[in-house]
């Protein structure tokens, strides 16, 4: 029952968000806009997510190695697209990241390395994301002039970087008081991994990753603005995006459905932009993420996994403590 009023509160979210963003617009012009779509620029931001969810992949094998296992690189690709396939394409309890976990453990890399693997590999994404955010303030500023809309930047930015870094200092020392609750020991033996991961040689490459994935981001973003034939350059695209992706990873909602519309609206209309130009953005980059998910569905099916196997993912997941 908690799971189920997550999901209905989630949804709730999502649509509340979605509508009050679509009552700033011109239904009727986004509409237009929407049928007269370059398909060419749709197929070119396809290929570009499908391009992101590879260097995902070579990023999570990356540190799955740290954590002592191998995974070969289309393995963790064929994970990685099933995992989307359940982020964005089914508003389940099972989100993209337990599922990667489970394939991961029930192939035999084991649990321990499955949960801190999928762990770290979020907090590595946040991290860059949020000190990219930071480093571009100063650039993001020239476009955003109003002073509340600056303090969220910068307290959004800021505060994802230090959330990041609380988690790496967790790791620094092996203080008997983060043993006591079950929560904090898992935290601070995946911080440990982490601290491997920052003094290695492959720390470089998943930061190089990192930066390689987040940076086509911002050109899917820039891709689905020319399909749009919006008024946008890619400087713009390139300062206003990463905050607004920032923030749509906050899961409180149906993948990031509705936050993103709504913060990209706000982040256009602080650069002066057309509100519509937002939204069209937006709803494009989450159409062409559900393409990218459904892709994940083809390889789920392919892959000979049963649909019963859902509950399985469920119950293993949620069940297991990593450290047993």
């Amino acid at each position: 029952m908690p799971r189920l009023l997550s999901i209905l509160f989630k949804a709730a979210i999502s649509a509340l968000l979605l509508y009050l963003s679509l009552r700033r617009v011109d239904l009727d012009s986004i509409g237009k806009r929407l049928g007269s779509l370059d398909l060419r620029w749709m197929v070119f931001i396809l290929f570009l997510l499908c391009i992101q969810m590879t260097l995902n992949a070579l990023r999570w094998r990356e540190i799955v190695a740290i954590c002592g296992n191998s995974l070969s690189s289309v393995t963790a690709l064929r994970y990685s697209f099933i995992g989307q396939f359940f982020s964005q394409v089914l508003p389940s309890t099972v989100g993209g990241d337990a599922v990667r976990i489970w394939l991961l453990a029930r192939g035999g890399a084991g649990w321990p390395v499955a949960i801190y693997s999928v762990l770290i590999d979020r907090v590595v994404g946040v991290s860059v994301l949020s000190a990219l955010v930071v480093a571009c303030l100063p650039w993001t500023f020239n476009l955003v002039h109003d002073p509340s809309a600056r303090a969220a930047l910068v307290l959004i930015g800021f505060g994802a970087l230090s959330a990041a870094l609380v988690f790496l200092a967790l790791g620094l020392q092996h203080l008997q008081v983060m043993e006591r609750w079950w929560l904090t020991r898992h935290l601070a033996a995946a911080s440990r991994l982490a601290w491997r991961l920052c003094r290695s040689a492959a720390g470089a490459r998943v930061a190089a990753l990192s930066f390689g994935i987040h940076l086509l981001t911002v050109t899917t973003g820039w891709g689905a603005a020319m399909a749009a034939h919006a008024a946008v350059d890619f400087v713009h695209v390139l300062f206003l995006i990463l905050p607004v992706i920032l923030i749509a990873t906050i899961p409180v909602s149906i993948a990031g459905w509705g936050v993103r519309e709504s913060a990209m609206i706000l982040a256009f209309s602080y650069a002066g932009l057309a509100e519509s130009d937002g939204l069209i953005v937006s709803i494009l980059f989450g159409t062409v993420s559900l393409a990218v998910g459904a892709i994940g569905g083809i390889v789920w099916v392919a892959s000979g996994y049963r649909w019963r196997s859902v509950k399985a993912i469920k119950a293993e997941t949620l069940a297991h403590d990593p450290l047993a």
